[in-house]
């Protein structure tokens, strides 16, 4: 291959005022600024005068461009809120339609909306108002023309984007049906005996299901670029064709309580498991431990990239929790068979803030790598080992206390209404998350030199002291409520 020409991008100090090569790159930089807001040239250069002030460049102002640390939190977390939220209704659907005919619904709905979901990239690409990447940095090296970074031309401005939101509803629909049927599917077909039994292994699968698609998209991504995560919607299509034809020749519930209620009936059974006191507290109770997990998706991945570097995979470090769920979560649940729901999710909580506090402690011993890791990687390793075991302590035996409380034929509502907490620290864990990055541990980019950054950033580790405060005071919340609601069983028992 001949090379025909050298191309060094200097300071643009050393080029002669007579080349008046300064104004041209300025000018090159203003209509870059117009077509990336897709804006007329004057309104660019306002924009830019008014943004550059707090970057060291046009790029870096560019790149910045984008939803900030709160503003990608609270979107993230309502959403998520959302789906935790509607299978409360959808379980209540379930229990007066029966669980076969909303599962056939919920897997009709999943494929259309995935199927949509990775459609929409192409109609964006095809309108010109966006060019992902497909291929990942480096390519470019080995074949020519190769686009490394996804280019936006309008699409953040478009109206169009928002288009995403219906096929997001639709997917969020058909979840929560899924969420609220297989845990109540497990209430119905398991004893009282053996419940605790089924429900570890219903989160053993879930867990490997988890594992399984974060392991599958950060190889992929390596290996096609951005556009992995258009392609594996498609993936998502054919497994869920594959899990309805599954559903419509193989699913039966010989267990039918329930099926066919009035709509007064099925809200009636609503309100009193809304207002059931016992569950309510244990909800609020467990949103603290919810709200502590959930930063594996919140903070962790901003913290440890902010942190230790761009060459750190947060995928990989969340995937260890699933990975230590599938080890354990058995053996955990056959351990504490013989103690109380109540008695294993207090082991677990106790836990909850001994990990966040191990997590904290990496921004503590400095830069140098331990067993070939960041500090900092390797404390949020260790530290997200701890949470998954709080998980085998805490999540089976909270559904199977949950199932235990639930009216016969009111499971799937009762299972559905059992996610609040996940609801609750959805909305403020991903708020709290947003409102701690971006006072102990901000995004580089809006700081002029990295020393500045770096000083801003010096107790970033002060964001798991919170989550260890909450975590501390969800598990004196949970001992005082075994005590509570013991003392009243015990109660109620010598009266009958």
């Amino acid at each position: 291959m001949k090379i025909s020409h050298l191309l060094f991008d200097l300071d643009n100090t050393l080029y002669p005022s007579s080349s008046q090569m300064d104004a041209g790159i300025t000018r090159r930089m203003l209509e870059c600024v117009a077509e990336y807001f897709n804006c007329d040239f004057e309104t660019a250069v306002e924009l830019r005068k008014k943004n550059i002030i707090h970057y060291s460049t046009t790029l870096e102002w560019l790149r910045s461009e984008g939803f900030n640390d709160i503003e990608a939190s609270l979107i993230s977390g309502g959403f998520s809120a959302l789906m935790y939220l509607l299978p409360i209704c959808s379980g209540a659907y379930a229990d007066k339609r029966g669980y076969r005919k909303s599962m056939i619904l919920a897997f009709t709905l999943m494929p259309i909306g995935y199927l949509f979901l990775g459609l929409l990239p192409y109609l964006f690409e095809g309108l010109g108002l966006v060019k992902y990447a497909d291929a990942p940095e480096g390519a470019a090296a080995l074949v020519a023309n190769l686009v490394t970074e996804t280019q936006y031309y309008g699409l953040r401005e478009s109206n169009l984007r928002w288009l995403i939101i219906p096929v997001l509803l639709i997917l969020i629909v058909g979840g929560s049906f899924i969420r609220s049927i297989i845990r109540a599917s497990v209430a119905r077909e398991t004893t009282t005996e053996n419940r605790a039994r089924g429900y570890s292994l219903f989160y053993m699968l879930v867990n490997i299901g988890a594992f399984s698609g974060k392991s599958i998209i950060d190889p992929l991504r390596g290996w096609i670029g951005e556009r992995a995560y258009i392609y594996v919607n498609f993936i998502s299509v054919i497994l869920c064709l594959l899990a309805l034809i599954m559903v419509i020749l193989m699913y039966r519930s010989v267990n039918t309580a329930g099926e066919g209620k009035s709509i007064k009936e099925v809200w009636y059974g609503l309100y009193k498991g809304l207002t059931n006191k016992r569950l309510l507290c244990l909800i609020f109770i467990a949103t603290g431990f919810w709200m502590c997990q959930q930063q594996l998706y919140a903070s962790m991945p901003k913290y440890v990239i902010r942190m230790a570097g761009e060459s750190a995979k947060p995928g990989w470090i969340a995937n260890v929790n699933p990975f230590v769920v599938v080890l354990f979560v058995n053996l955990v649940t056959k351990w504490m068979s013989k103690y109380s729901a109540l008695t294993s999710m207090v082991v677990g909580m106790i836990l909850v803030p001994v990990a966040a506090l191990v997590m904290s402690t990496g921004n503590l011993l400095g830069n140098d790598p331990i067993l070939g890791m960041h500090p900092i990687t390797l404390m949020l390793v260790l530290g997200i080992m701890l949470q998954g075991l709080c998980e085998c302590f805490i999540t089976p035996r909270y559904l199977e206390y949950f199932s235990l409380q639930s009216p016969k034929g009111e499971e799937g509502m009762y299972l559905g209404f059992s996610q609040l907490d996940s609801f609750f620290s959805s909305i403020l864990g991903f708020g709290l998350s947003g409102v701690l990055l971006s006072k102990y541990c901000p995004d580089p980019t809006l700081f002029s030199t990295h020393e500045e950054w770096l000083a801003a950033s010096a107790n970033a580790h002060y964001i798991w002291y919170y989550f260890a405060g909450i975590g501390m005071i969800a598990a004196v919340a949970l001992i005082i409520f075994e005590i509570v609601t013991h003392h009243i069983d015990k109660k109620k028992a010598l009266v009958k």
